[in-house]
């Protein structure tokens, strides 16, 4: 028998403070979208993820009905009842969250305790109830028929996570990872729900190790549980998958506008940094074969002793020296640096570490050590402000040898001891705090520093990359799907990975092309650097020990088709510019899954080998050994072979055939495209032409121009081009001129002819 009824409420501006005879609840009303519903039980609150005061004026309505109280905003009603179930409604009244109300029956696993144990010693995992502490909690919300989820960042499996169950506690194994691993390097714990056609999104705010069962235990219910903290999450609403993914953006922050060159291509390998020589032959070679490339990455091998912030100076005799050189031969550097600081009282960052109290302790009041690459390390307590300052200011030492980027490693944290014992002290900004909550957050905070260190020193958007993160860590840093390997179930997941990202509020995203771990084939590597294409970050990295990868190694063909598709990614540069553009205002992802777009379609719901690129590209890569043609998907609409310029009727699927070097690729008809000529690296300097290709008869498209580097586009420092073209009739307007210098030509390129104009007069003039 239920004892805990409602018994009063009270408001306070947009905040509802409901009381029961046991507990009471807070609902905070946001925006006519989002409401924060909040319990405190005992723990302090402190979002990583949001940053500001989110809350904007809204109205809303509260009303005492029989058996429960109603709040209701122009997009949302809330029923909480007197048993403290909560149900979430659209304003039409469909049932969005609606909480369970039944009886827990797991789905029978036919196995009692001696045939559990009998399993287990073959090393079988048994699912079993969850181990339950006192501060244990979960949250069981109604299961429909046809619910559809999505997002939790880059889980594994595929687009539609129903059935699955994730935990969030960011982790390092090293392993291939499969379908059945329930996590991996961040945490990224925002949900979002499709149900008969229905959107919602539910972020819940909370750094524990918690758990999302998304109908692995039952069809009839799904949960959300946490092994402490409050109960701390938004109800996100919206008439559409894109109107959620631009509140819980909205939330929690958008991707910012990358610098330019960081849209092209990357080059990687662990080993290649063990000197000045090894790189250069690689960059060398690069050029010589005329494949397009913007940056090399310097992982572990370039510093002294794996010490974050040295170089070493035995195989390079000036770093200096050697980044200018590569800066002249077109390439931008990015080092890489982990958060364990080596152990070694003759040490710099060790100590000063030490002396100002910033490494993570021991209960027992003893800095805490571990294991790394650099052998006993300690960790930056990352959670204090003064920390995280002192990481930026130490950023100087990259910045001043010319260093472009940095990529944040090993920050989930791993350590090779065994794990970092969850009563370690971590402190929450100033309040001390432990492992157990700050582990989630300890990328985020990395990345947040590294960020602001770089701002700070170079005045330029920051180029970060990180492997953990937790939701919000967008704001800061690019990310990757960690160390995967040469696999063809690793490459048809990161279509997945890299959509649910995007929907998770990662606009910046790629895999390791190739596969990280493992060797690759020929084919597979081809595959994939098709497959990649339009991933916004575009990087080959392999594992030291691994066949090298690099496109040359193979020979022909796949030299060739490397080639030949690095190139075309340079042509669509500008066009992915302009997504980022329109993303840093509407936080849409660039890459995305065809159900972010036809949210109604019942063909992509759980669409796994497409994805779409913005509005009017939709890809659909050859992901399987030794394939040659495959059906593709076409959406509602008409859409143009980006090869043969055939047209296709949409809501059909069409026979393709895909030979070794082509990537079945469809252009919505009627589509404007920004079109870059061919060059093998992005230049500082303004491009004085641009080329925009017409798919179709007609079409409208506005593209953005400003320096790609700083933040002056934030003053209005930009250009905006609108782009009319009916048949022969075209018109072009410098929309917005807060930029020089603007494009001097551009040529509209249809199917059968060119167009040139000329800026003159402040207007642009056809000149043939």
């Amino acid at each position: 028998m239920n004892t805990n009824s409602l018994e009063i409420y009270a408001i306070n501006k947009n905040k509802i403070k409901i009381n029961f005879v046991n507990s009471s609840i807070e609902l905070t009303i946001l925006t006519p979208e989002i409401i924060r519903v909040f319990q405190n039980r005992g723990e302090h609150t402190n979002s990583y993820a949001i940053e500001g005061n989110k809350a904007i004026d809204t109205k809303f309505k509260v009303e005492k009905k029989n058996d429960y109280l109603e709040i209701k905003t122009s997009k949302l009603i809330i029923k909480v009842h007197h048993d403290e179930k909560i149900d979430v409604y659209d304003a039409e009244e469909n049932p969005l969250i609606i909480d369970y109300r039944g009886s827990r029956i797991p789905i029978d696993r036919q196995t009692n305790s001696s045939q559990q144990k009998l399993a287990e010693s073959e090393g079988h995992d048994v699912v079993t109830s969850r181990r339950k502490d006192v501060h244990y909690y979960e949250l069981v919300k109604k299961l429909a028929d046809d619910e559809q989820f999505y997002g939790l960042g880059d889980k594994t499996g595929f687009l539609n996570k129903r059935h699955y169950a994730y935990e969030n506690w960011n982790t390092d194994n090293p392993e291939p990872h499969v379908e059945s691993f329930t996590r991996l390097y961040k945490s990224v714990p925002f949900l979002i729900g499709l149900k008969k056609n229905h959107p919602y999104g539910i972020f819940f705010d909370n750094t524990y190790h918690s758990y999302f069962d998304l109908g692995k235990e039952s069809n009839k219910y799904y949960y959300i549980a946490a092994d402490n903290g409050n109960i701390d999450y938004y109800i996100i609403g919206g008439s559409d998958l894109k109107e959620i993914v631009k509140n819980y953006t909205y939330l929690t922050g958008k991707t910012p506008l990358p610098q330019k060159w960081t849209l092209g291509y990357q080059q990687s390998r662990w080993g290649y940094s063990i000197s000045a020589e090894k790189v250069e032959k690689i960059v060398t070679k690069m050029r010589k074969y005329h494949l397009p490339c913007d940056a090399i990455h310097l992982d572990i091998d370039y510093m002294d002793g794996y010490r974050v912030f040295t170089w070493r100076t035995d195989t390079y005799d000036d770093p200096r020296k050697f980044i200018d050189k590569l800066h002249k031969l077109g390439f931008h550097v990015i080092t890489i640096i982990d958060p364990g600081v080596k152990k070694d009282d003759s040490y710099q960052i060790y100590q000063e570490g030490i002396k100002k109290g910033y490494f993570v302790k021991a209960p027992n009041g003893q800095v805490y050590v571990n294991k790394v690459w650099p052998g006993d390390a300690v960790y930056p307590d990352f959670g204090r402000e003064a920390v995280r300052k002192w990481w930026s200011e130490n950023c100087k030492f990259l910045v001043d040898l010319g260093v472009d980027g940095i990529w944040d490693d090993m920050n989930e944290p791993a350590s090779f001891n065994g794990e970092i014992p969850k009563d370690i002290i971590f402190n929450d900004e100033e309040k001390e705090s432990t492992h157990a909550k700050m582990h989630n957050v300890y990328g985020h905070n990395m990345a947040k520093a590294t960020y602001y260190g770089l701002k700070n020193l170079t005045g330029k958007r920051p180029f970060v990359i990180t492997r953990a993160t937790y939701a919000g860590t967008q704001k800061y840093s690019t990310v990757w799907t960690g160390d995967n390997q040469s696999l063809w179930v690793h490459l048809q997941m990161m279509i997945p990975q890299l959509c649910n990202l995007g929907m998770s509020g990662f606009a910046f995203a790629g895999t390791d092309i190739g596969g990280f771990g493992a060797d690759t084939t020929p084919e597979l590597l081809t595959r994939w650097i098709e497959a990649a294409l339009f991933s916004p970050l575009l990087r080959n990295h392999a594992a030291m020990g691994t066949r090298s990868q690099e496109p040359w190694i193979f020979g022909e063909p796949t030299l060739s088709i490397y080639h030949k598709y690095l190139h075309l990614r340079y042509h669509f540069i500008p066009y992915l510019y302009d997504l980022f553009a329109q993303e840093n205002k509407t936080g849409l992802p660039i890459m995305r899954p065809l159900v972010l777009n036809y949210p109604t379609d019942p063909a992509v719901k759980n669409m796994n080998d497409e994805y779409m690129v913005g509005t009017n590209i939709v890809v659909a890569p050859i992901v399987e050994e030794g394939k040659n043609w495959r059906a593709v998907y076409l959406p509602q609409g008409e859409w143009i072979d980006f090869w043969n310029n055939v047209t296709y009727s949409g809501n059909n699927t069409i026979l393709v055939s895909a030979p070794i070097d082509k990537l079945p690729l469809f252009i919505k008809k009627n589509t404007i495209l920004p079109w870059r000529e061919g060059k093998e690296h992005i230049s500082t300097r303004p491009d004085e032409k641009m080329v925009f290709r017409v798919f179709g008869e007609r079409g409208k498209y506005t593209h953005y121009q400003d320096n790609g580097t700083d933040f002056g586009y934030q003053k209005g420092e930009y250009n905006l081009y609108e782009i009319n073209v009916d048949g022969h009739k075209v018109t072009i307007n410098l929309k917005k001129h807060g930029y020089e210098p603007n494009y001097q030509r551009i040529e509209i390129r249809t199917t059968n002819e060119k167009m040139n104009f000329i800026y003159k007069d402040k207007k642009y003039i056809q000149v043939n």
